[in-house]
């Protein structure tokens, strides 16, 4: 059996296959609530076969949203919109998962098919907040620096929407520490210039991320794992780099996290990536073996053999897949085929199979 479709157990977790979808901002939200093309996008990515249907990033509350268009997790009603579409990712042998997010500095911007700079609040955006009063980039808006009562605000948003996720139905949490976002926005000193207790030493920028895991954590059950995503370096000089991610993944270890999900940059407009396929596999690899936890591998992966050798060398324990899902949802099914191996295809859909493969079981959550 090909390491791509072998099980993957985590906590009381056992994922059918070791592909992931990757978060993927869809920007197609009124007040944050899902609606049919959620249902549909993500339906049909774990249609396609995935072991794990994450959700784009969602809010934690209406100034944590990238754009006004952005999924949102801070009431009752979106915990119930998605719901609908935990239950049907589940049905088709998926386990759904939830990606917790705040945009922090880099909030209150357009869909990027509509521009891009901050929106003026004549236009739905709104004042976005940060570590430090220091703007994204030239037209974004200067952030608020939070306070101590704002942060403890953040970190309380992020415990209340992992209360709805999992009465929603989703069985993985990530938090988004990730791509220049408020979490991530802490933990770099190129974005946090504070010198109170959250910013200056590496305790203190990583301070944030730590609370907002332990307090998720505490209320999110113990057998279900909790996943964050993290940018291992910003790919500038004097920012978060990898030696700084691997001492925060086995932090973030201790506290009750169980894969760390390895992407880079997003915090410094116009830096140079040196983009190639897999170009992002050697930090989760790095991460996976100095920090003794879990990792995803995600970024440019597209081909079956690819992501099998990427699993075959233990660089990482998972695969997430964005773009490549969606020009090809089925990719699970056809990953299967090229490695010489049955994957599971939805009974309605079985009329379509050459030779025999077996039905696909709904996923029953642990």
């Amino acid at each position: 059996m090909p390491r791509l479709f072998q099980p993957l157990t985590l906590r009381g977790l056992t994922l059918p296959n070791r592909i992931a979808v990757s978060p993927m901002c869809q920007y197609q939200s009124v007040d944050g609530l899902p609606n049919d093309w959620h249902l549909v996008h993500l339906g049909g990515l774990a249609q396609g076969g995935a072991g794990l249907v994450l959700t784009e990033a969602t809010a934690v509350s209406p100034e944590g949203r990238i754009s006004p268009d952005d999924l949102g997790i801070w009431n009752d009603a979106q915990g119930e919109g998605l719901a609908r579409i935990a239950r049907f990712i589940a049905s088709q042998g998926a386990a759904p998962g939830i990606q917790l997010a705040h945009a922090g500095r880099k909030a209150s911007n357009p869909a990027p098919w509509k521009g891009s700079g901050s929106l003026p609040e004549s236009a739905g955006g709104w004042v976005p907040v940060g570590p430090s009063p220091m703007a994204f980039d030239a037209n974004w808006t200067v952030p608020t620096a939070l306070d101590a009562a704002g942060i403890q605000a953040v970190i309380q948003s992020f415990a209340e929407a992992a209360r709805r996720a999992l009465a929603a139905g989703f069985v993985v949490a990530e938090l988004h520490a990730a791509h220049g976002y408020l979490l991530h926005q802490f933990l770099s000193p190129l974005s946090n210039r504070r010198e109170d207790a959250y910013g200056g030493s590496f305790e203190n920028r990583t301070r944030l991320l730590r609370e907002v895991a332990s307090a998720v954590r505490a209320v999110w059950p113990e057998h279900l794992p909790l996943f964050a995503r993290i940018s291992a370096t910003d790919w500038a000089e004097g920012g978060w780099n990898l030696d700084q991610s691997v001492e925060l993944a086995r932090v973030l270890k201790a506290l009750g996290v169980d894969l760390v999900d390895c992407s880079t940059g997003g915090l410094v407009p116009r830096t140079e990536i040196p983009l190639g396929p897999g170009y992002q596999v050697p930090f989760a690899a790095r991460i996976r073996a100095e920090a003794g936890i879990a990792t995803g591998a995600v970024g440019l992966i597209t081909g079956p053999e690819q992501a099998e050798q990427i699993l075959a060398q233990e660089s990482a324990d998972l695969v997430l897949l964005g773009r490549e899902l969606l020009r090809d949802p089925r990719w699970p099914m056809h990953a299967a085929q090229t490695l010489g191996t049955d994957a599971s295809w939805p009974a309605s859909y079985q009329r379509a199979v050459k030779g025999k493969v077996p039905m696909r079981t709904p996923f029953t959550a642990p």
